[in-house]
């Protein structure tokens, strides 16, 4: 249970979820344990806690199919937004630090690969970057923004030029894109889900999954296929309905001799 204030003054007591749970008990098992390090204690009362790993919410996953995206597309106020968004459901990337941390110089339009920047696993050996394709989706909103901006990129010195991003907007830390995402739903009479961005990502994920093999889909969005297990890939209404479509000539029993 945790507190908290209301404008009176009275405390309110409100049930943490599961996962949080765990995750602040890890942290006092790991506080504890490096106190008995330092030997200001003898004694780890969270030593023998089992069961702190965070856990992935199943309940939560949803997928967005390609012609909800289409029509959130439609609505999006300007070109860098739309190209959030397809980066997002067809690039697979984590919104919004891989998104800002995309410079042109990191596309590579001859090949049709694009280097991504990960500030979240930079700190993993290999993990500070990764190159995927420039997939066919999202290509012609990254073609729309490289017409606004190569004017002004192409002009600079080099060393500015390597500097250049590809998102000069919402670059405040205080720029809530999950909010604005949200405005752009209400224009759709689109429902909103759970986890708005993750479930993008999660989205493109199960896709690549399905097309490619594990473990290339796997490099390309920058983690395992053990992690892609647990907190991405899904099963869909798609596989569902490919399993168990009949077939236009069924199979004839074998004849008995």
């Amino acid at each position: 249970m945790a507190g908290e204030l209301c404008a009176d003054g009275t405390a309110v007591r409100k049930k943490l979820g599961d996962n949080t749970v765990r995750r602040r008990c890890g942290f006092a098992r790991q506080f504890f344990r490096a106190a008995m390090r330092k030997r200001f204690i003898t004694e780890n009362p969270f030593g023998e806690m089992k069961g702190v790993s965070i856990r992935s919410n199943r309940s939560r996953d949803y997928f967005i199919l390609q012609e909800d995206a289409a029509k959130a597309l439609d609505k999006c106020p300007d070109v860098q937004w739309q190209l959030v968004f397809a980066l997002s459901r067809y690039g697979g990337l984590r919104c919004r630090s891989e998104h800002l941390a995309l410079k042109w110089i990191d596309v590579d339009w001859i090949n049709g690969r694009m280097t991504m920047r990960s500030p979240k696993t930079e700190h993993h050996e290999g993990g500070d970057s990764r190159i995927i394709p420039i997939f066919p989706e999202p290509r012609p909103f990254l073609e729309d923004a490289w017409e606004l901006a190569k004017d002004a990129v192409l002009a600079m010195v080099p060393e500015d030029r390597a500097k250049a991003h590809v998102f000069t907007r919402y670059r405040d830390a205080n720029s809530n894109l999950r909010t604005q995402l949200e405005r752009i739903f209400a224009k759709t009479r689109l429902k909103t889900w759970p986890k708005l961005f993750q479930n993008l990502r999660a989205t493109r994920a199960t896709e690549l999954a399905a097309k490619y093999p594990s473990h290339v889909a796997a490099e390309w969005l920058g983690h395992s296929t053990m992690v892609a297990q647990k907190q991405y890939w899904r099963v869909t209404e798609a596989d569902f309905a490919k399993a168990s479509a009949v077939p236009e000539e069924p199979m004839q029993p074998a004849s008995v001799s």
